[in-house]
């Protein structure tokens, strides 16, 4: 008897070897699946007892505190209790001297969201996005979910179907109810609660700056604070821009966007690098950034919200860079016309492709002492930012007034 080797064809082989991959896949999935099944089995029944909530707050992180904390002195003032919700260890609820307000850490991630899907509550509140939409779904123990918009007419520039299931929306100006229920025609989506309530942050800012302190001597300063990503200001310009500001001889502070220091850590390295021996240049990685605000003269940036904090809590100038700005998956790419707060930023800045660099130091000093641009200004802050002063009591009533509705 022959015995002949055996031969496998490279196509044969190569298939066969797909196929193996694919099953071994295939299992690791199956497998996946059902411990993750299996987890969320003991986790329903281990919470099954868990108390109901009538109100909740749920922060995903402790910078949000600043947004939230006027409400919670309104639930304090009125004796209601509430729980908020954050994941994160350090948050300022922890260290709070509320006594109506307990506060609990429920971790980050997927751990985060486990909790939140099981939740048994009449309202939820939160500034996080994307309900429903991702690993975060709506619990059939939550009445209502409200979604409080914190940046002045921002709706528009969150991740598309940001808010498409929420069942209630609070929102500082008019000019978004316009916006979102475009989308909810073209989605073919049922109305939500559009609620008008001012903007918290605005409200708190402009008790801080009321104390804080003059500067003895206040050299004229301007203040670079973008946006991030590839069209932001920074990475459009860089040296183009930071160039001829360093020559000018003024107090120059630079503040990057947050993400840029996780997303965009080596252009910003680069930047810090090259000028760390330009001694007019100073950096802001402060997590608040009011202080910078008040100590600058005019500031420069491109389609970051900071404008209108800047615009409105300060009203000074602003040098814009809004070139090439991308849309796509964003609420704003389905849109009929450009979106109202882009419309805001061209009018109360003044667009850095209309402005010769070399000469930005005469600028500059013409920008800051434009009188029309003050009175356009103050025309958006009155369109953008209703109810100044009474965001809190706005959005407590709201809640207070739903829940007992639901209960009724």
């Amino acid at each position: 008897m022959n015995i002949f080797p055996l031969y496998i064809d490279p196509g044969t082989g190569s298939a066969i070897f797909s196929v193996a991959i694919g099953i071994a896949a295939t299992f690791y999935f199956l497998a996946r699946g059902f411990f993750l099944k299996l987890g969320v089995f003991f986790f329903r029944n281990n919470h099954k007892t868990s108390s109901e909530y009538k109100y909740v707050i749920y922060a995903e992180d402790k910078r949000y505190w600043q947004y939230f904390e006027a409400v919670l002195d309104e639930f304090e003032k009125r004796e209601i209790e509430i729980v908020y919700l954050t994941s994160s260890k350090d948050d300022p609820v922890f260290s709070s001297k509320y006594k109506y307000t307990k506060g609990k850490y429920i971790g980050t991630g997927n751990k985060a969201y486990a909790y939140l899907n099981f939740l048994s509550a009449e309202f939820v509140l939160t500034t996080t996005p994307n309900l429903d939409v991702f690993q975060w779904k709506r619990s059939k123990n939550v009445k209502h979910y409200s979604h409080m918009i914190h940046g002045a007419g921002g709706a528009v520039s969150y991740r598309i179907y940001s808010f498409d299931y929420f069942d209630s929306i609070l929102i500082a100006g008019e000019k978004e109810i316009d916006e979102i229920r475009q989308l909810e025609y073209i989605r073919n989506q049922k109305e939500k609660q559009l609620i008008l309530t001012g903007n918290t942050f605005f409200d708190k800012c402009s008790e801080l700056i009321k104390n804080l302190p003059k500067e003895d001597e206040h050299p004229f300063t301007v203040l670079v604070s973008p946006s991030w990503g590839p069209n932001s200001l920074l990475s459009f310009y860089g040296e183009k821009i930071l160039d001829p500001l360093c020559e000018t001889g003024w107090r120059i502070i630079i503040r990057p966007h947050p993400q840029s220091l996780i997303a965009e850590k080596e252009v910003i390295d680069k930047i810090y690098e090259k000028y760390k021996n330009c001694l007019n240049i100073e950096w802001d990685f402060n997590h608040e950034n009011i202080h910078s605000l008040s100590k600058s003269d005019i500031m420069m940036s491109d389609f970051s919200f900071i404008i209108f904090d800047y615009a409105f809590l300060f009203n000074k100038p602003v040098i814009v860079n809004i070139q090439n700005i991308d849309f796509r998956r964003l609420e704003a790419q389905d849109l009929e016309r450009e979106p109202f707060y882009i419309q805001a930023i061209k009018q109360i800045g003044v667009e850095l492709s209309d402005i010769n660099l070399f000469d930005i130091k005469k600028t500059i000093l013409s920008v800051s002492n434009n009188i029309d641009k003050q009175n356009i200004r103050d025309a958006i802050k009155n369109i953008m930012w209703l109810y100044r002063g009474e965001a809190g009591k706005r959005i407590a009533d709201f809640m207070i007034q739903t829940a007992e509705n639901k209960s009724a």
